[in-house]
C-alpha cells in the first residue's frame, strides 16, 4: 500500500486530507512538523509527501530542500492562498507540484496520482546496462558509465569532462522528472544552487551540443519554464 505523509500544523487539515487518502486506498501518516516528520521517515519512507509552506520553527521550503537532498520521493508543496512566490520557490527547491488552501481533495487525490505515475514510469524507463553490453542509449549516442566514455553515432568517443559526465548520470537516473537546479547542484557538486550562478546553464548547453541531433532544439534535455531541466529518454 503506497503512503502519503501529511506535514502541516494545522490539526483540522490534517484529519481532512488523512480521512479522505485513507478513504482511497492509501496508507497515511501525519506529522504536526520538522521534528515528527524526521521521527516518521526513520520509521519508513514515504511514496509521497504533502508539505505545508507554512510551517512553525523550520518552514516548508527547508523541508523540500532536506527531503530533495536525502530521498527520491514524491514532494507536493501546499501553500496558503496567493502566495505565489513561495509556490515558485518551492519548484526551484525540488517540489514536484503545488496546491493552494483552500482545495477540493480530489484535486489533491489527482495530483497525488500524477506524482506517483511520474515516479513509477522514471522508475520503469531508468535504463539498466547489461553484463554483455554495459552501454547506455543516450539519444543516438551510447554512454558507458563504467569507463565514463560517450560515443556518437558512428562510434567515435565524444570527450566528456568529469561535470558533463556526473550532468548526465543524474539525468539518466532521473528520466521524465523535472529537475530545477539546486537539485542538479545538489547531485553533481553537493552544494546549493545560487541565483546568480549560471554554471548549471553553461554546461547543459555544452552537453546538448554533445548529445543532441540539433542542440538548438533539444529533444533529450528539455527545459522545463520555472522550474529547471527534465531528461526525456526517447527524445520525444
Amino acid at each position: 500500500m503506497q503512503q502519503v505523509l501529511i506535514v502541516d500544523d494545522d490539526p483540522d487539515i490534517r484529519e481532512l486530507i488523512s480521512d479522505y487518502l485513507t478513504g482511497h486506498g492509501f496508507e497515511v501518516a501525519v506529522a504536526e512538523g520538522a521534528a515528527t516528520m524526521r521521527t516518521c521517515i526513520q520509521q519508513r519512507i514515504p511514496d509521497v509527501v504533502l508539505l505545508d509552506i507554512g510551517l512553525p520553527g523550520e518552514d516548508g521550503l527547508s523541508l523540500a530542500r532536506y527531503l530533495r537532498e536525502h530521498h527520491d520521493i514524491g514532494i507536493i508543496m501546499v501553500s496558503g492562498a496567493g502566495e505565489t512566490v513561495d509556490r515558485i520557490v518551492g519548484l526551484e527547491v525540488g517540489a514536484d507540484d503545488y496546491v493552494s488552501k483552500p482545495f477540493d481533495p480530489r484535486e489533491l487525490h489527482a495530483r497525488i496520482k500524477s506524482v506517483l505515475r511520474r515516479y513509477q514510469r522514471a522508475s520503469t524507463e531508468a535504463p539498466a546496462p547489461s553484463a554483455s553490453d554495459p552501454h547506455v542509449a543516450v539519444g543516438q549516442c551510447r554512454l558507458n558509465p563504467v569507463s565514463r566514455q560517450l560515443f556518437g553515432p558512428d562510434g567515435t568517443e565524444i570527450p566528456l569532462t568529469s561535470m558533463e559526465f556526473d550532468l548526465l548520470q543524474v539525468f539518466l537516473d532521473r528520466p521524465g522528472r523535472p529537475l530545477s537546479r539546486d537539485q542538479i547542484l545538489t547531485h553533481t557538486q553537493n552544494r546549493e544552487w545560487d541565483p546568480y550562478d549560471r554554471s548549471i546553464d553553461i554546461r547543459i548547453a555544452r552537453l546538448r551540443k554533445k548529445i543532441e541531433a540539433d542542440p538548438d532544439n533539444p529533444r533529450l534535455i528539455k527545459t522545463v519554464r520555472g522550474v529547471g531541466y527534465m531528461y526525456v529518454p526517447a527524445g520525444g
